[in-house]
């Protein structure tokens, strides 16, 4: 069996405070700017230092990569109506159509927190998986003292499953996970 392309959807997913894109070579430095704020750095990673707007435009380049081997999808954030302006990232990813699940992933530039954007950006990620790519299951993981981000998911209906311990490998060790998921059928 082959592995097919992830779609972006057409039209761009939206609701009327953010819309979810693909990112384009011109989004580098936002990107950059927002991803380099000390808060997304203490739960994500760049895997390399220093961070350059240089990884970011590889970045670019091996997400289209696995998007087109069926792996993952990314998004731009962007407002609504003015989609040059990036709030922030999204993904699905560890995509398993063949098991009916994915993972998604979020993160927002500082200038685009304490908005719910995050919370819209989850609900409109969730609604494309189960009536797109008809999965059943969404996974969501977060370190164990990203509270923001657990109250994302337990917003958008997600279940707390637990504590992956030592899941990934992180910023020279290793951290724990916190699991949350959401099942087709618990959408809200």
């Amino acid at each position: 069996m082959g592995v097919s392309a992830l779609p972006f959807p057409d039209p761009p997913l939206s609701d009327d405070a953010v819309a979810l894109r693909s990112w384009t070579t011109s989004d580098a430095r936002q990107w950059f700017d927002g991803f380099s704020d000390p808060l997304c750095l203490q739960f994500s990673w760049p895997l390399v230092e220093p961070f350059t707007i240089a990884h970011v435009q590889q970045d670019m380049v091996e997400h289209e990569k696995m998007r087109l081997r069926g792996e993952a999808i990314n998004f731009a954030v962007v407002e609504a109506t003015d989609h040059e302006l990036v709030l922030g990232g999204a993904s699905i990813y560890e995509v398993a159509l063949d098991q009916g699940r994915a993972a998604a992933g979020y993160w927002l530039a500082p200038h685009a927190r304490g908005r719910g954007l995050a919370t819209r950006t989850l609900r409109l990620l969730a609604h494309w998986v189960f009536d797109h790519l008809e999965l059943e299951r969404l996974e969501l993981t977060c370190a164990p003292d990203n509270i923001a981000s657990q109250r994302v998911a337990e917003r958008c209906g997600f279940t707390r499953e637990g504590v992956l311990r030592s899941r990934i490998r992180f910023q020279g060790g290793r951290r724990d996970s916190m699991m949350f998921s959401l099942l087709a059928d618990e959408t809200r």
